[in-house]
């Protein structure tokens, strides 16, 4: 880095926010002066480099003129309404850098519709909801609803416009206010009506370039007017960081489950975001969930933040490297104390409240700093302009201690009619606390009351796999059946286990969890049904490093469509909550099947297999569940990502496309073998035609496969063509479009393919056995260059 004082900064805002980024901003070595239009009182003086000019946020032409004039480098809007308005695309068409996101970005705060509709569209966890911009339309949803519910004016409130209703009639009321009487002017349009999410809330702020996001240290803000959090919503009345609620598991599922598929998911849809994501979270029993975005500095939340960067991040750095999309290259660090603000308004704020009382100040104690807001100079004197007028802001190393430096720093200012609130950092001390006696199950990472509920969420859905033996009845220690009801006479049974692979990192990365349910039914049922076995039963083990309930039942959801396919009971299972093993939002699952078959029908018959047998071939759905490291690493190379269009099926994602499920081959398959019209059955899976077909083969003959008798599909073609995958290679890797081989008579072979179709099956004759002759292989593609054509 240029240590030369050589960047000039344009800093756009009035208010404490852009006093405490002036402040942290004037500390580069490469800054060499700051311009704050309009400014406040606190940066017209008293931090070096620093000056304000006489332009409003708004006045967007005059910016950008004072911006050419004065040779910009960097321009940092503070408040959202500039930047909803566009203040980004300004300077971009001026080729001036600009810390923040573009108009279309921006829509992430200026309308929380947008924002709702974004939430849901990439899976990211949020409180139910439904927007409206007919009154009538609103009321009739608030009246069908009976639990609690927020209210929100879609557009920008100042920070006001989300209203909790304690009764039906406060929101009847609340609505009137908000769509007739536009208390909030145009920014009521529209409402957005909400479940009311119960925890507490943080704030996260993150750097972000459009591909890398760096969140700084949770904070907890105060919102409401009054201690004990209540009366009215405001800007915000206080702050601390780091809030001890956010634990570094917690901490790495929000990053894992909300920021990186947000600044993920902005990218794909055409608006990359670049600048500060100011996320609010609700941390619920069932996890954090997104409360709203905005698309800027926190306000007081940069007051408390700036202090407690380390002296060796650079914020113009940061900032320089967001707008040149090299975010993961410059140091982001913090101290390891906290930091406490706590705001001093003005007589009547929220509401109509006084101006142009004059403002004493003495200077205050080391680490503790003034921040002002609502400040300005008249006559020489320092007046209040704004509702929260000053800041104070204390670093140190604990938590109380800085409460304590905070509270001494109020008293170093003083106006009429100043108030504010003095149980800042409540909840934070009232944990600190709590005895080492209290600590719980659940405090260690573990939620008994998760497991519990979703065992409750998914037995109706269980039981709907039950058949002739077993129950499906889940919640006991095992699950029983009777062999005997289900009509065997000379019994074997036959289990497999199996997983489902790195297809599972898939459905992570894009939010989908059911159809790796059928996966995993699918990879035990089908290596049951080579060896002539019937699906009987299934167990499932789900693990993972925080039970999230909605995607564990997804999940179960898709065991249930598995068994329901194969016709086999969900006995029974086990989810394992281990934060200390996977990562938040990381889940992996194994399966076992159990079947059975009569002693005389086992398959293969391998003293009844010989030369001029022929091999049928039934088609794939797809990848099945085999392969998915190779692909993955494809993809990474070809720098492709799981939620752009798939080159192979423009209909859908990446994703999408390779999360089709494992084809389940039960049904028709039992069809012929109880018929013993089939010898053998080869489910191709990991090591495709030339590891799996001579597992079934007697060691005097070789399986010879023709390629060119199926039509490969598209997203075989995409890997060989384009992923350049050599095509040996690929057939030893995944199916190639043929999920099951059968080894079958010729006399018998239309009779199979009859039935098999009549099942629903592709089917074709893919090859013959042949004697094996020294030094051949068990298994020989022929025709491979046909798969290039």
């Amino acid at each position: 880095m240029d240590t030369n004082e050589s960047l000039s900064i344009l800093l756009v805002g009035n208010g404490g926010r852009e006093h405490a980024l002036a402040w942290k901003l004037s500390s580069s070595l490469r800054v060499k002066e700051i311009f704050v239009a309009p400014g406040n009182g606190g940066t017209d003086s008293g931090i070096p480099k620093t000056h304000n000019i006489p332009i409003e946020v708004n006045q967007y032409g005059r910016l950008v003129q004072f911006a050419r004039e004065r040779n910009i480098g960097l321009v940092v809007p503070g408040p959202e309404l500039p930047l909803v308005e566009g203040i980004s695309d300004y300077f971009k068409k001026a080729g001036i850098p600009c810390f923040g996101p573009e108009k279309k970005a921006a829509r992430m705060e200026g309308s929380k519709t947008f924002s709702k509709g974004f939430l849901e569209r990439h899976s990211i966890p949020t409180a139910s909801f439904k927007s409206f911009s007919v009154y009538e339309e609103a009321q009739a949803y608030l009246d069908s609803v009976n639990h609690p519910i927020v209210i929100k004016a879609s557009g920008l409130a100042a920070g006001k416009g989300v209203i909790i209703p304690q009764s039906k009639e406060e929101g009847t009321q609340t609505l009137k206010e908000i769509m007739r009487n536009k208390i909030f002017g145009n920014a009521g349009d529209e409402v957005v009506i909400e479940e009311f999410l119960e925890g507490e809330e943080i704030s996260i702020l993150a750097f972000s370039d459009g591909y890398t996001i760096t969140p700084l240290p949770a904070a907890q803000d105060h919102k409401r007017i009054l201690e004990g959090d209540q009366g009215p919503n405001t800007g915000g009345m206080g702050c601390y960081a780091p809030a001890s609620v956010a634990t570094p598991t917690l901490l790495a599922e929000i990053q894992q489950r909300v920021l990186k598929p947000t600044v993920d998911g902005m990218r794909k849809d055409g608006y990359p975001f670049v600048g500060m994501l100011f996320t609010g979270l609700m941390l619920t029993s069932n996890g954090p969930k997104v409360l709203e975005y905005n698309v800027r500095f926190g306000d007081p939340e940069t007051q408390t933040l700036m202090p407690l960067l380390d002296e060796k991040t650079d914020l113009a750095e940061i900032m320089l490297a967001c707008v040149e999309r090299r975010l993961d290259f410059v140091h982001i660090g913090t101290k390891p104390g906290f930091v406490t603000t706590v705001v001093m308004a003005a007589k009547g704020y929220p509401g109509d409240y006084q101006k142009g009382e004059t403002i004493k100040i003495s200077k205050p104690e080391k680490d503790t700093i003034q921040f002002h807001a609502g400040t300005s100079t008249s006559s020489g004197q320092l007046v209040t302009s704004g509702g929260r007028v000053i800041a104070v802001s204390a670093y140190s190393d604990t938590l109380k201690s800085a409460v304590q430096k905070a509270y001494e720093g109020i008293r170093t200012v003083s106006f009429d009619g100043a108030f504010y609130r003095k149980d800042i950092a409540h909840r934070e001390l009232n944990r600190s606390s709590t005895s080492l006696s209290q600590i719980t199950y659940a405090s260690s990472g573990v939620s008994i009351e998760n497991g519990n509920r979703l065992v409750q969420d998914i037995k109706r859905m269980v039981k709907t796999t039950s058949r002739l033996g077993a129950d499906a009845e889940i919640g006991g220690f095992g699950g029983i059946f009777d062999l005997k009801a289900a009509g065997f006479l000379d019994p074997l049974l036959v289990a497999a286990t199996d997983g489902i692979g790195t297809k599972v990192k898939i459905a992570q990365a894009i939010g989908k969890h059911d159809t790796v349910g059928i996966d995993l039914v699918a990879m035990n049922v089908n290596d049951l049904i080579v060896q002539g076995a019937e699906p009987l039963f299934f167990l499932d083990y789900f693990a993972c490093g925080k039970l999230d309930v909605h995607v564990a039942k997804d999940f179960v959801k898709g065991v249930v469509d598995g068994c329901k396919q194969a016709n086999c009971a969900l006995v029974g299972g086990e989810t394992a909550e281990m934060p200390s093993l996977y990562q938040v939002g990381e889940y992996d699952a194994a399966g076992t099947s159990v079947g059975a078959v009569n002693r005389n029908s086992v398959l293969p018959k391998t003293n009844l297999i010989e030369a001029g047998d022929l091999l049928l071939g039934l088609a794939s759905s797809g990848c099945h569940s085999n392969g998915f490291s190779l692909i993955r690493k494809v993809l990474e190379t070809l720098k492709i990502e799981f939620h752009d269009s798939a080159p192979w099926d423009v209909k859908l994602t990446v994703g999408e496309a390779l999360l089709e499920p494992t084809r389940i081959y039960v049904d028709s398959i039992l069809r012929v073998t109880k018929q013993n019209l089939v010898k053998g059955v080869a489910h191709i899976t990991g090591g495709g035609f030339v590891e799996n077909i001579p597992r079934v083969l007697p060691k005097h003959l070789t399986a010879v496969v023709d390629v060119s008798t199926w039509k490969l599909k598209p997203v075989f073609q995409w890997l060989l063509k384009t992923g350049l995958v050599p095509a040996n290679d690929l057939a030893r890797t995944v199916n190639m479009g043929i999920g099951m081989v059968l080894v079958v008579a010729p006399e018998y072979e239309q009779k199979v393919v009859d039935i098999l179709k009549m099942a629903g099956e592709e089917v074709y004759r893919i090859g013959i056995l042949e004697e094996r002759r020294e030094g051949m292989c068990a298994c020989r593609l022929e025709n491979v260059n046909n798969w290039y054509t």
